[in-house]
């Protein structure tokens, strides 16, 4: 049984399906008492149901968020009035509007900044100040591969899981000495076994040395190692869960 993460909280946002939800159920089984956080009350008590079954604490706190320090504000207010406190911050949720830089138009391009940097970023404002206050927190990010290598389309989304890397480096120098680390996930192509993306992806991935499509489960099991005492010395760093999609070339034969 694992029990890294018992006692302490964790607030997940855009966990109720996919990579979050994952990391919902990781966290759970690992002890902590999790607040799944999303936008749909039946997906969002369908995971707390697949926690509690499992043996672990969880309550749904809903919040759509769209940037505006207003509702990332009530996010954290909702998630404190739920667990208590928030000792692990992960920040999930995002939005992938296909699209090239000649056919995004400037209502997308805001909404996926929006959405993907700015949502994190005043969320993490609202509750790395309860965590230095008790003497310690931990913030995970969501990154992506694709922050790092080109493909001709999604430019927009790339940026903004750019941002979301460097913030992970300048968050981890301005709130590590208050006892907060802050780290980030870069997951590769990622799928639910036998769904639609997976059908449409799995080329992405042919010819790594992982030459398959990967699991929400796998991006969840570094979150959990992140999240726990055995990073306590590990800081600002990017974890690629990626099948070797950004590190290893990939030549056509």
């Amino acid at each position: 049984m694992d029990t890294r993460l018992q006692g302490r909280t964790a607030l997940v946002t855009g966990a109720t399906s996919n990579i979050g939800r994952a990391i919902a159920l990781a966290y759970g089984a690992a002890g902590a008492h999790v607040a799944v956080s999303g936008r749909d009350p039946e997906r969002g008590a369908a995971v707390i149901a697949q926690v509690r079954a499992a043996g672990g604490r969880a309550d749904f706190v809903p919040a759509d968020l769209d940037g505006s320090p207003g509702r990332s504000r009530a996010l954290a207010d909702a998630a404190v009035a739920a667990l208590g406190r928030v000792d692990v911050l992960v920040n999930n949720a995002g939005v992938y509007p296909a699209g090239t830089t000649l056919t995004t138009d400037e209502e997308t391009f805001d909404r996926i900044f929006a959405v993907n940097v700015k949502a994190p970023f005043f969320l993490t404002a609202a509750l790395v100040p309860g965590m230095t206050e008790r003497g310690g927190g931990v913030v995970v990010n969501i990154g992506s591969w694709i922050a790092r290598l080109g493909v001709p389309g999604g430019s927009a989304y790339s940026a903004s899981k750019g941002a979301v890397e460097t913030l992970t480096r300048a968050w981890s120098a301005e709130f590590g000495p208050g006892g907060v680390r802050v780290n980030a996930v870069s997951p590769g192509v990622v799928a639910d076994a036998g769904s639609e993306l997976e059908r449409l992806a799995v080329g992405m991935m042919r010819g790594t040395p992982a030459d398959a499509v990967g699991r929400p489960e796998a991006i969840a099991v570094a979150a959990v190692y992140l999240a726990s005492d055995d990073a306590a010395f590990v800081h600002g760093t990017v974890l690629d869960v990626d099948g070797g999609r950004t590190g290893v070339a990939v030549v056509a034969s």
